[in-house]
This record gives C-alpha cells, structure tokens and sequence, in this order.
C-alpha cells in the first residue's frame, strides 16, 4: 500500500525539483567538474523550515526524496525574535529537522528592521539570513514552502498595489541568485500540506501572526479570501494561480522585448530618443523608462508606477514640463528631444 495521497503529492512535487536541481547541476553548463571522467560532488538543498505545516511538510518530502537521488539535504529556521521564546521556538525547529536526518542543520537568528513595514522587514532579513547560510555551507538551492493558497493571497497584495502584470505574475517557482530559490508547491494548496503533516505525525506550529488582523496578508486570508469565495463560488484561489502563471508569462514577454528595444532608442551618445519612444508601444516603453530610472541609481523597491508614469508624460503628453524627481535623487527631464536620466 502506497503512502498517504497528501503525502505522495508532497514527495512528487519535490522530487521534481530535485530532478531540475540535479540536472543543471550536471549538465555541460553546470558547476560539474572539467574532467569528463570525475563525478561532480552531490549538491546540498537546503529546505527554510518555521516549524509551520507548510514548511515542515517541505522538510519531510526532501528529507524522504533526496537520498535517493543522491542529494544531499539540510536545513535552516529564522529566529525573526518577533515573539518571546521563539529562540527556544527555533532550536526545536532545528531538532526536528535533525530527527528527520537533515544535515546541516542550524537556527540563526536575526534582525529585523522597520524599513518597508512589519512584514516586508522580517521577510528582508528572512532572505538576508537564507542567503547567507546557502552560501556559508555552499548549497545548490534552498526550497521554500510557498503554497498555491500563498500565490493567491500575493497576486491579491499585487492587485490592491495597482502595480501591473509583475505584481499579478505573484511568486515565481524559481528565483533568486543563480535560481537559489526554489518553491514546489505553488500548485498544492496549504491542506494538503498540513493533511501530510498529521498523516506522518509531524508536529506543526501555528505562528500567531498569521491570525493577527494587524498584518495586511492576515486579514486578507482570513477576512478577503472567504468573503471572495462566498461571492464568486468556491475556485478562487486556483484561479488567482493561474493569472499568476499567465501574468508572469506575459511579464516576461514583455521584459524581453524592453529589452531589445532599450538600445534601438538610443542614439549614438547612448541618450533615448523621444521619438523613438513615443512609437513604442506603451508597456514596453515604460519598461524601458524603469530600466533607465534603476540604471542611473533609483532603487527598484522605491520606483512605484505612478513615478514611471510622470517621466512617461516626459514622453506622451511634453508641454515644456520642468524635471521629474524620482527615488535616490534620480532626475529625468526632456532635453532637445532627448530624454536625460541621471542622478541630480
């Protein structure tokens, strides 16, 4: 008798990306070794573990998964230091983990800053710190337990942001340096995970701020989410998925032909042209605006639309209109039908 459904679908999904993971790892272009007889090492994947139903269902699967594809596997958990006992929260974590033959395994603990607000700054010194262990212990990649309940609730976030298709496209199942990040269960949703945790008897812990209606994605899962449901029928949530995989599709269109187009609008001392500009279509434009705005030093995570949309009107609507000032003390202004961003 096979294992559990929730559980054969956890150990699918990570077997998968483990299967990815070890093919780039051995593939001409890989970090495998010059010598065509040596064997490469076995890359390490680390799973980031909070002790929550998600992650430690992650954890289980690749603990289970990797030996035999000869993976090595380990782990980490973020002491955030948000709540009291959460040292002594992460060091059972990091047992856990350990009982589960992850190795290495360690807790770190960080700190987290008020840029961004609460939860954009725990999640800014979460990746700090996972960044940080990946490339302290030399790991391939680091799995995240990422749902598609969590792939909702962020194209959700995106929406209310007024953003665009990128906000839309939600979190990609590849990301990072190097695509450090990996998240294979964007198509399961978070049941079936916590069911895989009570099916192998894996203790979970329920963070309490994912029930606190002080945190914006708190109340969107427990207030947003159902009151979606109970208007439009049940199918939200998948269907937010899909806009996500269908929004990041055309997002990614789109960059690359910003990007193609960023250099036939420059004339020979590399100044865009307004003209040139002006006949492009309106989404392409505008990404080659923003790629211009982060090149002359304005900071990606500052650079919201309506700034794009101001050195847009640069272009679409000049009327003899002064500078625009932008994040990081970035200026574009129109110049002889040139375009001139740099930092003022």
């Amino acid at each position: 008798m096979g294992p559990h459904p929730a559980v054969a679908a956890i150990r699918l999904a990570v077997r998968r990306v483990l299967h990815d993971i070890l093919n780039e790892h051995t593939s001409p272009s890989g970090n495998s070794s010059d010598s065509p007889h040596e064997r490469p090492p076995s890359p390490l994947v680390l799973v980031a573990c909070s002790g929550g139903a998600d992650s430690m269902a992650l954890a289980s699967a690749l603990a289970f998964e990797a030996p035999k594809l000869g993976i090595r596997a380990g782990g980490v958990t973020v002491d955030h230091g948000l709540q009291p006992g959460s040292d002594l929260r992460a060091e059972e974590v990091a047992l856990r983990l350990r009982q589960l033959g992850l190795d290495p395994v360690e807790s770190v603990a960080v700190t987290v800053g008020r840029e961004g607000g609460p939860e954009a700054a725990a999640r800014d010194a979460r990746y700090a710190a996972l960044d940080a262990a990946a490339a302290r212990h030399g790991a391939t990649a680091v799995l995240l337990g990422h749902t598609r309940d969590d792939q909702a609730e962020t194209v959700l976030l995106g929406l209310a942001r007024g953003s665009g298709i990128r906000s839309l496209s939600g979190m990609a199942a590849v990301s990072g340096a190097d695509g450090r990040y990996r998240r294979p269960f964007l198509q399961l949703d978070r049941q079936t995970a916590r069911k895989a945790c009570m099916v192998q008897a894996l203790p979970v812990w329920d963070d309490p701020h994912n029930a606190d209606p002080a945190y914006t994605r708190s109340r969107l899962r427990h207030e947003g989410l159902p009151a979606l449901e109970k208007a439009l029928g049940k199918g939200v949530v998948e269907a937010l998925a899909r806009t996500a995989q269908l929004s990041r599709d055309d997002a990614d269109a789109l960059d690359a032909w910003a990007s193609q187009a960023a250099t036939a609008v420059r004339d020979a001392a590399g100044l865009l042209e307004c003209a040139k500009l002006y006949a492009l279509p309106p989404a392409v434009r505008r990404r080659v605006l923003r790629r211009a705005a982060i090149e002359a030093g304005a900071p990606a995570g500052s650079l919201f639309a309506r700034h794009i949309e101001e050195v847009d009107r640069l272009i679409t609507g000049w009327r003899g209109q002064g500078a625009i000032n932008l994040p990081g003390k970035v200026v574009a202004q129109r110049q002889g039908g040139r375009l001139v961003i740099r930092q003022g």
